[in-house]
């Protein structure tokens, strides 16, 4: 079990890779402690938190909404949870975001903790801080900077999940290779099937440099104001997809972003063809998509109500090879040419 330590403004937050859910109770407090969770991780894991009060959620990223969170403040006032309390979050990224948005919401705030049982949350949505919900289809609209105390990463936890959802993480795993480590590019590049099928050794090793890459990252700009944008790599166009269709996973979402990012930035002059091709040819590999038939006005206009947007600029990440980016404030209607790279794929 590896240890990495985020200090955000408000508390410090332990990332254990490589923990076991059967050690939760080494992590909690003494009181009162409430699981927040979703029915398929419940329905395989209720052993191993038996005795606290359990509130259940459904799945599917229509439930991730203000509605949900205010059914899950009425089951606590129920419990009569008062700010003694503490709240786990058990799940993949949906739930941690919830848990950790009702926790830092409910009563002016509850310390939180998460276990992360996805690939995408052990190496994404449960690390930095950042929680929140959807509003009126768009994504994260809602939320708030708050470090959980600790996140379990369970490796063994994956087993159970199906193949989609494995390589839904892997989206983001290709993310922070080309943002910030060319040798984990490579890694993937001569790995990649050992990682799909959850090869110990590999999949332990790229959740750890993913941890190890974020929560640098999260540590030196915990609320996103100029290093963490980075994070937002392929995120810009992702959102807009998930905005249009419920067709795609988060990290299919995420790849077909990059891949139009890439994109943008090989038009740009800032990578070169090699460079792109490499990139196309990881993301097939992994199983994940590089386009879409979503028409590109639909993207374009949903892009443009992209919550990182600032008046008439938007924050977008481009490469400057693999393993480097920069984030550039760009007029919005550059996402006009961020959907048209997708046309250049295969040209």
């Amino acid at each position: 079990m590896k240890e990495l330590i985020i200090k955000g403004n408000k508390s410090t937050s332990k990332l254990l890779v490589g923990e076991s859910i059967g050690n939760l109770g080494k992590y909690l407090p003494p009181g009162k402690v409430v699981v927040i969770t979703d029915s398929n991780v419940d329905a395989i894991y209720r052993n191993f938190y038996r005795q606290y009060p359990v509130i259940v959620i459904g799945t599917g990223e229509h439930i991730k909404n203000l509605t949900t969170i205010a059914e899950i403040y009425s089951e606590m006032l129920k419990m009569e949870v008062d700010r003694s309390w503490f709240i786990v979050g058990i799940g993949g990224g949906l739930v941690c975001d919830i848990a950790g948005y009702v926790a830092s919401t409910y009563m002016r705030g509850l310390k939180f903790g998460f276990v992360s049982t996805t690939l995408l949350s052990q190496v994404d949505a449960s690390v930095g801080g950042k929680n929140g919900v959807n509003f009126e289809g768009y994504k994260n609209h809602i939320g708030t900077f708050n470090q959980p105390e600790f996140v379990i990463c369970d490796p063994e936890m994956l087993k159970t999940l199906p193949k989609k959802e494995i390589l839904s993480g892997f989206g983001e795993i290709v993310k922070h290779a080309l943002i910030a480590d060319e040798n984990m590019f490579k890694f993937l590049e001569e790995n990649y099937t050992e990682a799909i099928n959850l090869n110990s050794e590999a999949i332990e090793q790229l959740i750890y440099t993913s941890v190890v890459i974020k929560s640098g990252v999260v540590n030196r700009d915990e609320t996103e104001q100029g290093e963490r944008r980075t994070l937002n790599f392929g995120h810009t166009l992702a959102h807009a997809i998930e905005k249009c269709t419920p067709d795609y996973t988060h990290g299919e979402a995420v790849a077909i972003g990059m891949t139009a990012a890439a994109g943008f930035s090989l038009h740009l002059g800032r990578i070169t063809t090699p460079d792109m091709n490499r990139i196309i040819a990881l993301l097939k590999n992994l199983g994940l998509p590089v386009n879409t038939t979503i028409p590109k006005e639909s993207l374009i206009a949903a892009m443009q109500h992209d919550k990182k947007r600032e008046d008439r600029a938007i924050n977008l990440v481009l490469l400057n090879g693999i393993g480097k980016c920069e984030v550039l404030k760009m007029p919005v209607e550059a996402t006009i040419e961020l959907a048209a790279a997708l046309d250049r794929i295969g040209e």
